[in-house]
Parts: C-alpha cells; structure tokens; sequence
C-alpha cells in the first residue's frame, strides 16, 4: 500500500508499540510493521504517540490581558470580573484578534488542537464574539474552535444580557452559557439556567454553564442544571463547568446529586489551576481549596474533564496552554496517584475532553482524523510526570510542529553526563 506519510515505532497509550499511516487527513492504518510505501517516514521509535490534547474550558477573549488595566491584588473571582469590567470598554476588535491568535500558536506548540472558549456578550458591541469567530476560521485547518456565548455579568443581572446571547447565537456562536451563581438572587439564577437551557434546546446547541463557582455549600445550581437537561431532552450535551460549591456541600446532599447528575449524562469541568487559586480566599484555616469531587464522580460513571480555564488574565497569572500542567495539578488536589488515576487524568485532557465538546473523527484509530501528538515520554503517566518536549504535532495530516529530542548536557566536577529525566520502574 502507499501512503502519505508513515511513523513508525511509536508507543501508543495503551503501552503497545505500533506504526500509524496516513493518508490526506485521515488515519488509514495503524499496526507493527506496517507494509506499504510512503512519502514521508517518520521515525517516532520510543516515543508516547496519542490523540492531541483537548481544553473543553478556556475564556480566549481576556487571554494575554495581564495586567491591563491592572493586577488582580486580592485574587478572588469577584475582583477578577470586576476587573474584567475595567478592561471591556478599553477592548478593541484588534487586540482581542491578536492576542488570541497568538494563543493559538502556543497552544499548537503544546499539541492543543481542540479548545472551547467562553466568550462574554455583555459588551454591546459584540466585539469580543466578532473577533473570535473570524479566529475561528482562521485557525480551522489546525484547531477546532468552540464559542461558548457566555454572559459574564449574569443573564438577568446585566441590562442587556440576554438579547446579547441571542444575538451572539444568530451570528454562528455553537453553544450556550451561562454564570447563574452571578446572578442578584438564588431564584434569578435558578431561571436563567432554565431560560438558557430552553433556548439551547430550541435551536439544537450544547449548553456549557459556569455553574456555583462559590464556596457557598447552599448553591444549588447544578441541581436545576441536571433538571432541565432532563426535563428537555438534552442528555450527553450539557456540561457543569468548575461545580467548587460541590467541595463544601453536605455528603448527604451530595450523595443525592451525584446519581442525578450521572442520570442526566451531564458531564463535569473542573479547573483545578483556576479553582485552587481561586477559591478559599475567604478561609484562614482549614483553607477549603475548591475543586469538585472528581474521584467521587468518575465512581458514578460521569464524564469528567480537566480545564484549563485561563492563562495570563485577570483571574490567573501564570499559564502556558500546557494541557498536562492541568492534569498535573489535578491529579494533585483529587489525590488520584493510583496508576489507574494517573492514566484516567491523561484521558480526561485528551480523549474525555473530546467527547464533552462533541469532536467528531477524534481518536487513534484507522478512519478517524489525523490530528496526534508525539511526546518525548515512554507512556501517559511519564508524560504527566515530566510534561515533556512535543516532538511532532500533526494536525488532520500536516505535520505542524517538529522538533528533536534533547537531552540535558551537565558538567559537574569529575563527572561529565548526559541527563534524561525518562525513568521507567523496572
């Protein structure tokens, strides 16, 4: 057989060792030693091969925005939107474009190939949601974009919210969102879940809620999240982002909520950069620390994925597009250090996060896309340990990042080495 291009050798996550053909943009056979001919071979011996990485969670229109029109001093979520606030009217059409596209470029460096992206509609002017969707098309041929209409300032609470996200909808935006927990009242949030929630279902689109982003263990909004996904029909296409509330709840309430919530096939997005920086300001100590009950969840058969959230806005200032410092610090905070764990929160950037955004053609396997990753690491959890050099990065059958692998050079006295950081137990 011929193909477009051949790699070969590489080490799939399952831990089996195969070579991966392509032809245009589709995976057309993967297996030991592979027959055929091709018009460029890859030699990836050795190294992790797998599907690329995935953030189901991001806000790209305050991306690269550090410090502009000034730092977040106190750290809390409301200081951040009301900075926010700040920034919106300085905001051109311009700036926004560049910042995110310049986003992008790191995000391709990473292997991040598929990012949904919140953006606020409570600007009259739309401008953000212009901006983004003409970065939507720019960068088609190597990440699938998402917008998220995303009324930042409370569906109820600011003026115009509302006919902003119907607006923001008729001009191409894929999903619906909403910040209920923002809302003047408990009953105003609990209503615009519903009132968002109907609009999703009438037009057909996915919702994605910013949902009791709070310490508060009286937030019930994830409650008439899972609800309304029943009562309207919208299983397997709702998700309840960030879900901190969930941290400090009563065990028994939550006993209740969580086979509700598997139910309803509504899956959850922890941001646990974001939700561990974010959330306990209030607290001296014990110091809650935020992040929703992952292990607990994943028990119950929900479809969960880590988010990245922000990088270098006024909620966060650190950040790289680094998919893997997300897991990193989940699996930290979730203490999910099993080996199964380990591998469970490389999945959950990768193959979890693709089926919370409904990506079609994702995957390692003959006839899906050719979009992959190749890591300078031996399997998921080595990868997650190390957070390695992306050696190739292909997008739907065009290789678009290329770098070699380097080891460490260090002279010490007596005692010249090279220095590898890939140690396998055994």
């Amino acid at each position: 057989m011929s193909f477009d291009c051949l790699l070969t050798g590489g080490i799939l996550p399952d831990g089996s060792t195969a070579d991966i053909a392509i032809t245009g943009e589709t995976i057309t056979a993967i297996g030991p030693k592979l027959d055929g001919t091709a018009r460029d071979t890859i030699d990836i011996s050795g190294n992790l091969v797998s599907a690329p990485f995935v953030d189901p969670h991001f806000h790209m229109d305050a991306t690269l925005s550090y410090g502009i029109p000034r730092i977040n001093k106190s750290g809390t979520l409301l200081e951040g939107i009301g900075l926010w606030g700040e920034l919106k009217p300085q905001l051109t059409h311009e700036a926004v474009k560049q910042r995110a596209l310049e986003y992008c470029d790191w995000a391709v460096t990473q292997g991040l190939l598929a990012i949904r992206t919140h953006v606020d509609v409570c600007d009259d002017r739309l401008l953000a949601v212009e901006a983004l969707l003409e970065v939507q098309k720019e960068v088609a041929d190597y990440i699938d974009l998402q917008l998220v209409a995303f009324p930042q300032d409370g569906l109820y609470r600011s003026p115009n919210a509302l006919q902003n996200t119907l607006r923001a909808l008729d001009l191409g935006v894929d999903v619906v969102g909403g910040i209920p927990h923002f809302e003047r009242t408990m009953a105003d949030g609990r209503r615009s879940v519903t009132e968002l929630c109907e609009i999703a279902a009438k037009r057909g689109l996915p919702v994605d809620m910013h949902c009791d982003e709070t310490d508060d263990p009286q937030s019930r909004h994830i409650e008439q999240l899972i609800f309304e996904t029943q009562r309207l029909g919208l299983q397997g296409r709702v998700a309840g982002s960030h879900l901190t509330s969930m941290h400090s709840m009563d065990n028994y309430y939550v006993s209740k909520l969580l086979p509700l919530m598997a139910e309803a096939d509504v899956s959850a997005i922890p941001n646990p950069l974001i939700n561990i920086t974010i959330q306990g300001r209030h607290d001296t100590y014990p110091k809650r620390r935020g992040m929703t009950r992952v292990p607990e969840m994943l028990a119950h058969g929900i479809r969960v994925g880590w988010g990245q959230d922000c990088v270098l806005d006024p909620w966060y200032p650190l950040g790289n597009a680094d998919m893997l410092d997300v897991a990193f610090m989940g699996l930290h905070v979730a203490q999910m250090t099993s080996p199964a764990d380990m591998t469970s929160c490389y999945d959950m950037v990768t193959n979890q996060n693709a089926a919370i955004m409904g990506l079609p053609d994702y995957g390692l396997s003959p006839g899906k896309k050719a979009s992959l990753v190749v890591l300078d690491a031996g399997n998921p959890i080595e990868a997650i340990r190390l957070r390695p050099e992306r050696l190739l990065v292909m997008a739907k059958g065009k290789v678009i990042a290329l770098r070699e692998r380097q080891d460490t050079e260090v002279t010490l006295p007596g005692r010249p080495s090279r220095v590898n950081r890939r140690h396998r137990a055994g």
